[in-house]
């Protein structure tokens, strides 16, 4: 249900993994083995007096400053734009309406169900269960309409089935006191003293 590009950020991940790896590779490198640090120090002085050359050769006319900087500086400022609408990329899909349609039967108008009446219905009647600990539901837009996304916690200890069965049962009593079907997606996750918390056996 959420709209993040994940393989786009798989393949960004990827590149920034490569491009760290290959310095940080070469630095080690250096420190293990000696004819490679003898081979950089060899060519260092070389590489050092190369890019004061071309510092030397991209200088500004009537200037001693190379353009070389401000190129650097407006890369960076672009970059800097990109992670902004990169990160602002991240999670989209959130909806404040349920249900908004029109209906042309007797006296037309729109029909238009916030989101915050099945979430807070749900989370009221969920947690009423013992064996749930905690409930989170939000709104997310879908291709064919809007939804609802519930993720529960149980108590440890609890059959999850049961839970399910549970959720399952109330999203049906809300589609039929709404009177009309929405997408659901019901999950069951496991809370901080299930993946934290140590392994306690009954004997």
């Amino acid at each position: 249900m959420n709209r993040t590009p994940r393989s786009l950020n798989r393949i960004l991940l990827g590149i920034g993994g490569v491009l760290l790896l290959v310095p940080g590779g070469g630095l080690v490198l250096l420190s293990v083995d000696p004819a490679a640090a003898r081979w950089w120090q060899d060519t260092a002085p070389g590489i050092l007096a190369d890019g004061g050359r071309l510092l030397s050769d991209t200088a500004i006319p009537g200037q001693r400053q190379s353009w070389l900087w401000p190129a650097l500086a407006l890369a960076m400022v672009v970059c800097a734009v990109l992670l902004v609408l990169w990160i602002a990329a991240q999670g989209r899909g959130r909806a404040d309406t349920l249900v908004a349609e029109y209906d042309d039967d007797g006296a037309p108008g729109r029909i238009s169900i916030s989101g915050s009446v099945p979430e807070q219905a749900l989370r009221e009647a969920l947690l009423k269960d013992p064996d749930v600990t905690s409930v989170g539901i939000s709104t997310w837009a879908l291709v064919d309409g809007n939804g609802l996304r519930v993720r529960i916690v149980p108590r440890q200890g609890a059959a999850p089935h049961l839970v399910a069965a549970d959720a399952t049962n109330l999203v049906d009593a809300l589609d039929a006191a709404l009177g009309r079907s929405s997408t659901v997606l019901i999950s069951l996750e496991a809370g901080r003293r299930y993946r934290l918390g140590r392994e306690e056996r009954v004997r």
